[in-house]
């Protein structure tokens, strides 16, 4: 099938879309010429700020929340591609506003590798930083082994429950623990019902037949192991949400965050089906829903299907949530 998408040179896009961004919301963001999105109010900022890296291609995350009550510093990469450590450095050095940074890195190959080095230079050169790793994907290892779960669209979640802690005035050890509390007690299972394209190469990442669905399948398309016969809504999201109650061991009478993520084909008609069924489900077992999005949020190009996401929430994690933000997609 040949790809069809509205761009220019395959090499100036990740360029191209951060310039859009920018320009989209000049009172949110800047883009500076190394390509980092920075919190327009983050030079008068007196708190732990928060800087995050990952490549483009997923949009509207990672760049696309970065803002007053998020991210500070965005590091992007080109298309499904991390940044280098120097970049990394770079945004850290510019977030610390004197109370430390605290910096949430996915577990994907490329972004652990970035994010290690650069964890050792911030050493060598003493700046205040700690780090958050995101490894909610329950599909690819239990939870026993979570350093090789993948990290998918959890993180967003945890930059706004950070950031809330951080304008609460948490200390940065204080900031950290809670992300981490929040990262321990998380959950993402995908389902993808096509395959997306490379938008700069227009290579095909994942290939499923049109009777088909995959349950497990990562970000960038990586086999999940579920494929099965496609189902209705209903069935997909009563055996997704399953695993993830099982995997998170949630009883009833707790309250949980609920999030559906499509992927970039899946229309919001279709997420509100799934996340309907998700909260009745919950609603029966005598688990309360207390924060949800349904929503575009960390996507695959055009990918079709949904991310599913749990996490265990209470009064403190709540509060954090409800802070407010202006980020160019999420504003509360």
């Amino acid at each position: 099938m040949t790809m069809k998408k509205f761009i220019n040179k395959p090499e100036n896009l990740t360029r191209e879309l951060l310039e859009g961004l920018e320009l989209s919301n000049p009172d949110i963001i800047k883009l500076t010429d190394t390509n980092l999105v920075v919190n327009k109010k983050l030079e008068e900022t007196d708190r732990v700020t928060i800087v995050t890296l990952g490549g483009t291609g997923h949009e509207p995350a990672l760049s696309g929340f970065v803002g007053d009550g998020m991210i500070d510093v965005s590091v992007p990469g080109d298309i499904f591609a991390a940044p280098g450590p120097g970049a990394c450095i770079e945004a850290i050095k510019m977030a610390d506003r004197g109370k430390g940074v605290l910096f949430v890195v996915l577990n994907h190959a490329g972004d652990m590798l970035t994010g290690n080095l650069t964890m050792k230079q911030a050493k060598k050169q003493g700046l205040n930083v700690l780090r958050v790793i995101t490894q909610e994907d329950i599909s690819n290892a239990p939870r026993e082994n979570g350093d090789d779960r993948r990290g998918l669209v959890g993180c967003v979640p945890l930059y706004k429950i950070a950031a809330g802690a951080a304008k609460k005035g948490k200390s940065l050890e204080e900031v950290a623990n809670i992300a981490q509390r929040f990262a321990d007690n998380m959950a993402t299972i995908a389902v993808a019902c096509s395959g997306a394209t490379h938008p700069a190469t227009g290579m095909q990442i994942s290939q499923l037949s049109d009777d088909e669905m995959e349950i497990g399948m990562g970000q960038h398309g990586e086999g999940g192991g579920g494929r099965m016969k496609m189902k209705s809504a209903d069935e997909t999201a009563q055996i997704m949400l399953e695993a993830l109650l099982k995997d998170l061991d949630v009883k009833s009478g707790e309250k949980l965050m609920v999030i559906i993520n499509g992927s970039g084909a899946t229309t919001l008609m279709e997420q509100l089906i799934v996340y309907r069924k998700c909260h009745k489900y919950l609603e029966s077992k005598g688990i309360e829903v207390v924060a949800s999005v349904v929503d575009e949020i960390l996507t695959v190009q055009e990918a079709g299907g949904f991310q599913m996401f749990i996490a265990r929430m209470d009064d403190e994690l709540l509060e954090y949530w409800n802070e407010p933000c202006k980020t160019p997609y999420l504003k509360k």
